[in-house]
């Protein structure tokens, strides 16, 4: 068994992946950490969700999120079997 990671440009990508991770390929949501790539709280690379302007009438876009890098996310006690699952998931939403 082994540990594998991605990065992700933004927050909801990550979480995307992880929610395909559970749902579809049925990882143990306890075997998955989510976090900043680097040091500095991030909500990753990239505005997103609420953080866009959407179409009007809204408000102006914001431009005070923590976008300080990429998220991390990493899935623990990955086999044989389940790591073509893992690496599916990882490929349709990360930048890697």
């Amino acid at each position: 068994m082994t540990t594998l990671s991605a990065t992700f440009p933004t927050r909801r990508d990550a979480e995307l992946a992880i929610e395909r991770l559970v749902q579809e390929f049925k990882i143990d949501r306890k075997a998955i950490r989510v976090g900043p790539q680097g040091d500095e709280n991030s909500a990753g690379e990239a505005p997103s969700g609420a953080d866009k302007k959407a179409a009007e009438p809204s408000p102006e876009a914001r431009d005070d999120g923590a976008l300080e890098g990429a998220i991390l996310v990493e899935v623990d006690g990955v086999d044989g079997d389940n790591a073509a699952a893992v690496r599916s998931a990882f490929a349709e939403f990360s930048e890697n």
